[in-house]
């Protein structure tokens, strides 16, 4: 299977940045981030979504997180399908939880 360009693209910048950068630098990054996350529609490969997962940053960076989370649950599978070890990002926790609860509502 192939990666999409635009996933590449969004994947090349890194993880997302932290909420608590306010340089100049910082703001034009986010907002090229920003645009390159919203170009990747809907929904996303399994290979694809275990490539986004790696830029994840330490907090919900003004809501893109959230974006990216809801890109990576539109793969046909889960990517985490067991617990992430003690010390894992927060969002790899949340993913996980989030594909438990599923099983709970089975």
């Amino acid at each position: 299977m192939t990666v999409r360009d635009e996933v590449r693209v969004f994947c090349e910048f890194g993880p997302l940045p932290s909420e608590e950068d306010d340089s100049e630098e910082g703001d034009e990054a986010f907002e090229q981030l920003e645009l390159a996350l919203h170009a990747i529609e809907k929904p996303v490969t399994d290979e694809e979504a275990r490539l986004l997962v790696g830029s994840f940053g330490v907090d919900e960076c003004f809501g893109l997180a959230w974006t990216l989370l809801h890109l990576v649950e539109s793969a046909p599978s889960p990517v985490f399908t067991t617990e992430p070890p003690p010390g894992s990002n927060e969002w790899i926790i949340r993913l996980w939880r989030r594909y438990r609860n599923t099983l709970a509502d089975q």
